[in-house]
């Protein structure tokens, strides 16, 4: 059974930095596209970065741009978010997804059929 198991989540105040992780099961993903997203109550799934399978391109939403690093280490079979001043708005519920239907790279959340359990970021004001 495919799995991506997310971790790192956490309560942090605001400024605060957290390292997310997200382990893929075996070998599967070890050289797919993936991505994290986040959905905060009442809202829907949205876009927070992607890193294709060497880690040579990546991209982010601009609302983290400059704050988010995306990362991966291929030997371990995982993907991370580093999340460095982080704002109340950064609030959710953290999302790792991998390999997008759409020509391997895809931000929108309905391309992708893999996803983790999700983690939850809370950063206090």
């Amino acid at each position: 059974q495919v799995q991506l198991v997310e971790s790192g989540g956490g309560l942090v105040q605001a400024g605060g930095s957290l390292r997310l992780s997200c382990a893929a099961s075996g070998s599967s993903f070890r050289y797919s596209t993936r991505g994290w997203f986040r959905q905060a109550p009442g809202k829907e799934r949205e876009f927070v970065a992607i890193i294709n399978w060497s880690g040579g391109s990546t991209s982010y939403a601009d609302s983290v741009k400059g704050r988010f690093t995306i990362s991966r280490d291929n030997a371990k079979n995982t993907v991370y978010l580093q999340m460095n001043s982080l704002k109340s708005a950064d609030t959710a519920v953290y999302y790792c997804a991998a390999d997008p239907k759409t020509r391997g790279w895809s931000t929108r959340p309905n391309e992708y059929d893999y996803w983790g359990q999700g983690t939850q970021v809370t950063v206090s004001s």
